[in-house]
């Protein structure tokens, strides 16, 4: 039934020439569009600052400036987890192999610190979701990462806090990614949702065994090839797809 659904989504965005397969799905009386990435083919980045003037990028259109400068531009992206207000990460950071901010272990205040949480990690031909304390322990290697919280889905259950008829709602946008680390979900609402309904999104209709939310109510999408290019106030990290022009 899933496969089913996929075919019928409302917009599809695929063939060699695309960098990547978005769709705006209809799930559980609410509406989505969700990116599908495949990590062993295509280049996932992270964004923060800009290199030259070590400023923060904040937008998509300071992002694909960037890649710009070396015949590179950018498929898609979305924000990628929770900021301070100066934009610094709040959780572990890390960009082109650089780690920039270390990684938090402890509960603390707000959903980032609703544990258990987790990091995106992005590395050879593969991406993961990797809850926090599994991180901590195992160390994987990343060239990118980025930390944020609750986990979605860990082990392919839901978050055990989450409570289905919560009226705490907000348009969300979050990463899920499969079992051996080749596909990735970005998916965002487009509509305000609360936590279960978003978590079930991810482990019941695209059936992923963990999943990271990134933020609510800030979250933004680009993906040129559906007109889509969400303005607003800046942002702190970004995950983009790369492409050459």
């Amino acid at each position: 039934m899933r496969f089913l659904r996929l075919f019928i989504a409302l917009v599809v965005m695929s063939g060699p020439a695309a960098a990547l397969d978005c769709e705006t799905v209809s799930y559980e009386d609410a509406t989505y569009t969700i990116c599908r990435v495949d990590a062993g083919k295509q280049d996932i980045r992270l964004f923060l600052n800009d290199p030259e003037d070590g400023k923060t990028l904040g937008t998509f259109g300071k992002v694909d400036q960037l890649l710009e400068k070396s015949g590179k531009e950018l498929a898609f992206a979305m924000n990628a987890g929770m900021y301070h207000p100066d934009r610094r990460p709040v959780g572990h950071y890390v960009e082109d192999g650089k780690i920039q901010a270390a990684l938090i272990t402890t509960d603390g205040p707000g959903n980032f610190g609703l544990l258990p949480n987790g990091v995106f990690c992005v590395g050879d031909g593969q991406a993961r979701v990797v809850e926090t304390r599994r991180f901590n322990r195992e160390g994987p290697s990343c060239r990118f990462a980025t930390q944020s919280g609750p986990m979605l889905v860990i082990d392919g259950e839901l978050h055990p806090r989450f409570i289905e008829d919560s009226d705490s709602t907000f348009i969300r946008n979050g990463v899920g990614t499969s079992a051996d680390g080749r596909t990735v979900w970005f998916a965002i609402s487009e509509g305000a949702v609360n936590f279960h309904a978003f978590g079930s999104l991810f482990r019941n209709y695209l059936g992923v065994p963990q999943a990271l939310y990134f933020d609510g109510n800030i979250s933004r999408l680009y993906a040129p090839d559906l007109n889509r290019n969400d303005l607003g106030f800046p942002m702190g990290p970004i995950v983009g797809v790369v492409s050459s022009d």
